[in-house]
């Protein structure tokens, strides 16, 4: 089988491609048009370049043209315009980096919990035995049990926590020891940390509002790794510097990245902030090779690629 790929990644990443059995031929992708490759090749593997965002007004008279497919290194799609979604065939790079933004929000955990940098002595008059926070017994909610999800509740319940976890679909998630509630608010309750790990779409924009915000145990430590726009910022804010609200807050995304100067979450003293590195995706870049070519693979046999990206629920 022949195979045409345009790739935005890099040129390490498509020697990797090259070298697959079929040898597909590669083609360069323009970086102000990456969509135009869409007239010459059959797959348009794509990363989220800020063309992309620029292009999100209209569709534009190539697309989708000869493709076959369109294959997102990123697991999420709501970087890129909705016409995207008009190719035959999408697909993304789910589960690539599960591992490594679980390993983030159990280090988050952690750090809020025990805080070591805070009770460090380094005087004699500093040493003062000042009682840890526990992570063991604690409750881990997961709101969005997908692979990021399920491998944090993996590694939380091999910590002694209890893991409450919802998913849109109410489906199980078939990891023993999880379980599993029936309403968001349900979780936000009853969590000393909550995990927002759910894909950006119309339904989840501030899914987090003040009135949910409002119903969260008082206390509680929110961890976003999923997309800003799931939490209402302004309200988190609030709700962070009320009586009775959360009592901190760990956030690897912000709506918009990077957020302008000034703005109060860089120097709130309930939040921890981290430029959205929680994926760690230069030390996984193997694992998404890895993932698109077995694709391929199974492109070419006429079987369907992994992680096909619904259009109407939009991940």
């Amino acid at each position: 089988m022949s195979l045409i790929i345009a790739s935005q990644l890099d040129a390490d990443f498509n020697r990797g491609l090259r070298q697959h059995p079929i040898a597909p031929i590669l083609i360069d992708v323009e970086d102000d048009e990456p969509w135009s490759a869409a007239a010459e090749a059959d797959l348009l593997l794509v990363r989220p370049s800020p063309a992309w965002r620029q292009r999100s007004a209209s569709r534009p008279p190539v697309w989708p043209g000869r493709l076959k497919w369109v294959y997102s290194a990123s697991a999420g799609i709501d970087f890129y315009p909705s016409w995207l979604l008009d190719a035959p065939l999408v697909t993304c790079g789910r589960g690539v980096a599960s591992d490594e933004i679980a390993d983030y929000v159990i280090a988050a955990i952690y750090a809020h919990a025990k805080n070591l940098e805070a009770i460090t002595a380094r005087s004699r008059a500093e040493w003062i035995n000042v009682p840890l926070g526990r992570v063991s017994g604690t409750t881990i909610g997961i709101v969005g049990l997908g692979a990021i999800g399920q491998a944090v509740a993996r590694r939380g319940l091999a910590l002694g926590a209890q893991v409450v976890g919802l998913r849109r679909t109410g489906a199980q998630s078939g990891i023993s020891g999880v379980e599993h509630v029936g309403d968001i608010e349900t979780l936000v309750a009853r969590a000393d940390h909550i995990i927002v790990a759910v894909p950006a779409t119309p339904q989840t924009y501030h899914l987090f509002d003040a009135a949910l915000l409002a119903k969260v145990k008082p206390g509680a430590h929110i961890i976003n790794v999923a997309r800003g726009s799931v939490i209402d910022q302004d309200a988190l804010i609030d709700a962070l510097d009320g009586a009775g609200g959360p009592g901190f807050a760990t956030l690897d995304v912000t709506d918009p990245e990077p957020l302008p100067e000034g703005h109060l979450l860089y120097t709130h003293p309930r939040v921890r902030l981290t430029p959205h590195v929680s994926s760690n995706h230069t030390l996984v870049r193997h694992r998404l090779l890895e993932k698109v070519r077995d694709d391929i693979s199974r492109f070419a046999r006429g079987e369907a690629p992994s992680d096909i990206v619904d259009p109407v629920r939009g991940y």
